[in-house]
């Protein structure tokens, strides 16, 4: 039985995740679950699934969860209760689910304690993709990449020689707004932004998609845990979602990675790696679907892309500001602040005032983040 620990059980991936382990019972245990501010549901989940830690946000939703789950449950909050949840349980494998760049430190908490990570936070790599790559190698763990792209390029290089990998392929839907011109986004609603055509995710990253930002991430992402330069890492639309990422190699051949758009698959690889269980997902019918459509990435159309590749090989503490603006530019438009175009208008100010740092500690990451949170929030149109 596998041990298991979930920064985020109450949000997408971590719903999904314990949809899992609830279909297989015998082969996993729940040690610990943070959820934020949602305590509705995270009681629920502490009373269905008895794990022995559970963490909120504030020392307030601490009490009112306290009164409602098992005495065996311990509840802590904050960001040392998310420490806790992360490196002071049993857990064998701690499921990163966070939101946004709040998931490193509980991150690294965790390879500091030796725990393996399933990692669909990749807001970590793209911070201090240095940092959590030496402590990884440092600790001797296993990363297990759970967004479908990176599992799919995972699952595509198991066996083969690293060495021989020519390039990677990340595919993207294009999001909810892809048949769409640059002109045709003037004025769309944060509803219309919110209608993904293929995955069902959270708001923050469904936003992340339809500015192909998230796509910018998974690069630097996949830069960090496969060791590859970003001339090596290409971005495909394709609408479908069927082909999740594919592996070229030296003699020109290809490996990908299909499957139905649901991220229960790869969140159970992760979880049940090296083995493969059956899964409560739809078997994929390539006939039924009858064709699959590809399109090369338009940079112009989608110019956060480009910022992303600008920023992870600029490198230093570039990415952290990429990330933090849009983060901040994101919350700003789900709260109709600002316009869906003036997500990407903001991320580019913040790049150009800012002035990186080379191979940054924690501190200046911490602090160089903050910087683009703030310096975001104050541009006003």
């Amino acid at each position: 039985m596998k041990r298991i620990a979930i920064l985020g059980s109450t949000g997408s991936i971590g719903t999904q995740t314990l949809d899992i382990v609830q279909h297989a019972p015998e082969k996993f245990q729940v040690e610990a679950l943070s959820g934020g501010y949602n305590t509705k549901l995270l009681i629920e989940q502490a009373n269905q699934f008895k794990p022995k830690l559970v963490s909120v946000a504030t020392k307030e939703l601490a009490d009112e969860v306290l009164m409602n789950v098992s005495a065996g449950t311990k509840v802590v909050y904050g960001e040392e209760g998310l420490i806790e949840v992360a490196a002071a349980t049993d857990a064998d494998l701690v499921v990163t689910a966070l939101v946004g760049s709040q998931g490193l430190r509980p991150t690294l908490a965790a390879i500091d304690a030796g725990k393996h990570i399933g990692l669909a936070n990749k807001e970590t790599l793209v911070s201090a993709g240095h940092i959590v790559t030496e402590a990884v190698r440092k600790k001797g763990i296993a990363v297990l990449p759970i967004d479908s792209e990176h599992s799919a390029i995972y699952q595509c290089l198991n066996g083969e020689n690293r060495s021989q990998v020519s390039k990677i392929t990340i595919t993207a839907s294009g999001g909810s707004f892809r048949e769409r011109t640059r002109a045709e986004l003037e004025g769309v609603t944060v509803e219309q932004a919110l209608q993904h055509p293929n995955w069902s995710m959270g708001a923050k990253i469904t936003i992340d998609s339809a500015t192909m930002v998230n796509k910018g991430l998974e690069v630097i992402e996949a830069h960090w845990l496969f060791d590859l330069s970003y001339d090596q890492i290409d971005v495909l639309i394709h609408p479908e979602s069927v082909i999740h990422s594919y592996v070229e190699f030296v003699d020109n051949s290809i490996i990908a990675q299909l499957g139905n758009p649901d991220m229960r698959v790869p969140i159970q690889y992760a979880l049940t790696y090296p083995d493969r269980y059956t899964t409560p997902t739809k078997r994929l019918d390539l006939a039924a679907i009858g064709k699959l459509h590809f399109r090369e990435m338009d940079y112009t159309r989608y110019p956060c892309l480009r910022m992303a590749y600008e920023s992870g090989r600029q490198g230093g503490t570039t990415p952290t500001v990429f990330n933090a603006a849009n983060e901040m530019a994101v919350a700003r438009f789900l709260k109709g602040e600002i316009t869906f175009l003036q997500i990407e208008q903001v991320i580019e100010a913040a790049l150009q005032k800012h002035e990186s740092y080379s191979n940054p500690e924690l501190d200046l990451i911490h602090e160089q983040d903050q910087w683009a949170r703030s310096f975001a929030e104050s541009i006003q149109f």
